[in-house]
């Protein structure tokens, strides 16, 4: 079985996905990327175009003539404007798989806009890191073409895992994990700041793994949340001074006043009345306080 693949966009992405298709045989994928001729970038795109052997076309239109399945990886603030760009050009067999961190409503759009033409639109969320895994990362699928496109690229050892079959399902889930992803990256780096900075990164990280490593993932999250909920004045207080410190020592603390703003919410909440002074068994129990 063959595969006629083109990019729409031909960023890391793209070519990290490009190399992986190379050891599965696929050959001839095609590419456009409007900083080809970029000063600055061209000369990166066609350094990378070289070493995945892709070859890099002059308009979107030339991929979608070349290619059956087309997997736009553009940036999400220009996946609307991508898809309107090959929109004349694209039809009946075709794929048009959007790989984008684009917002749901936004999937919808481009759905919206390519159905008329009668080619399948794939929203996807890739769910890993690129360099590790190539094309292989786990990706989730939904939207129109979902089906057509796990027969037609599953056998290259695509990672895929159908979502529904409405376009924006898939990448909700990635986004609402990527509050926690990129959230902790963040908290994480504001504590090693300030704790390299009061020089004492080694007992915060010896003592923060001692209790991330006695249990679970699911397990840590509903302590946590579940505690929070009933001791959340305090835990604001304790932040205040968490953010006063940061302060004395030069770091700006985004998070921990984020954090400390939060408290404070759940505060005003009263849950601590509402579970009558004691910790609540589940963490849905704190979120259906909240959304009541």
């Amino acid at each position: 079985m063959t595969v006629k693949l083109g990019f729409i966009g031909f960023g890391e992405v793209a070519f990290e996905m490009s190399k992986g298709f190379g050891t599965e045989g696929i050959k001839g994928i095609v590419a456009f990327d409007p900083m080809a001729d970029d000063p600055t970038y061209g000369p990166l795109v066609h350094e990378r175009a070289k070493i995945a052997d892709v070859t890099l076309l002059s308009a979107p239109a030339d991929v979608i003539r070349a290619a059956d399945v087309i997997i736009a990886a553009t940036p999400g603030s220009k996946a609307l404007q991508a898809a309107a760009a090959v929109r004349p050009f694209i039809g009946g067999s075709k794929i048009y798989a959007d790989v984008s961190t684009s917002s749901p409503p936004i999937k919808q759009q481009i759905a919206e806009l390519l159905k008329p033409t009668g080619a399948g639109f794939v929203d996807g969320g890739l769910m890993g890191a690129l360099t590790i895994k190539q094309h292989k990362v786990p990706t989730l699928v939904s939207g129109s073409g979902t089906d057509r496109f796990i027969e037609l690229m599953a056998p290259f050892h695509m990672s895929l895992q159908k979502v529904s079959d409405r376009a924006g399902d898939a990448i909700a889930i990635k986004l609402v994990r990527s509050v926690y992803m990129k959230g902790i990256a963040s908290l994480q780096t504001e504590m090693l700041e300030a704790a390299s900075m009061l020089k004492v990164e080694d007992k915060v990280l010896a003592s923060i793994s001692d209790m991330l490593d006695a249990s679970s993932f699911v397990n840590t999250m509903n302590f946590l949340v579940t505690a929070s909920a009933v001791h959340a004045e305090r835990q604001a207080h304790e932040m205040s001074d968490c953010v006063a410190m940061l302060k004395d020592i030069g770091i700006d603390p985004i998070m921990t006043e984020a954090t400390k703003q939060h408290l404070n919410r759940l505060t005003g909440k009263k849950l601590k009345d509402r579970f009558h002074g004691r910790v609540p068994q589940k963490w849905e129990e704190v979120i259906n306080a909240l959304n009541d």
